[in-house]
C-alpha cells in the first residue's frame, strides 16, 4: 500500500510542475479572454497583454461564482484595472492571498505573446 501512495504522491508532484511550467508560456488556449482594452497603459507599464484562462476558472468554479456578482457579462461592461483588482475588486475578489495567488506577481497574468489565434480578444 505504500508504494501505491509513493506512485500517486510522485505522479501528483509531475502534473502540479508540469502545470507550472506548463502555465509560464504565455500562450493563449482555447476559451482564453485576451484582456487587452488598455494597451497603451500596459505598454507604458511595461507589461503584455493579459491572458484570462477562462478554461482553468469554469473547470474549478460554476458560472455564478464569478457571473453577475463579480463581473458583468457584456463586453466593455468591467472596468478592470490593477487598482481595482489591489482593492479586491473583478480578479482581487479571490487572488488576495487567501483565496487564491496575491496579484504581485506582473507575468503570471500579463503573459499573452499573440501566438494563438484561438484566444478571444476582448479589446474594449
Amino acid at each position: 500500500m505504500k508504494r501505491i501512495s509513493f506512485w500517486i504522491l510522485l505522479l501528483t508532484c509531475i502534473g502540479v510542475a508540469a502545470g507550472f511550467i506548463l502555465t509560464e508560456t504565455g500562450n493563449a488556449e482555447y476559451g482564453d479572454i485576451v484582456l487587452n482594452s488598455k494597451s497603451e497603459s500596459m505598454k507604458k507599464a511595461g507589461v503584455k497583454p493579459v491572458v484570462f484562462p477562462h478554461w482553468f476558472h469554469r473547470i474549478r468554479f460554476k458560472c455564478k461564482v464569478c457571473h453577475e456578482d463579480i463581473f458583468i457579462l457584456k463586453k466593455g461592461a468591467n472596468d478592470i484595472n490593477m487598482t481595482e483588482i489591489m482593492n479586491g475588486n473583478f480578479c482581487g475578489k479571490c487572488h488576495n492571498g487567501m483565496v487564491a495567488w496575491e496579484p504581485l506577481y506582473c507575468d503570471r497574468c500579463h503573459s499573452y505573446t499573440g501566438d494563438n489565434p484561438n484566444a478571444a480578444t476582448n479589446q474594449n
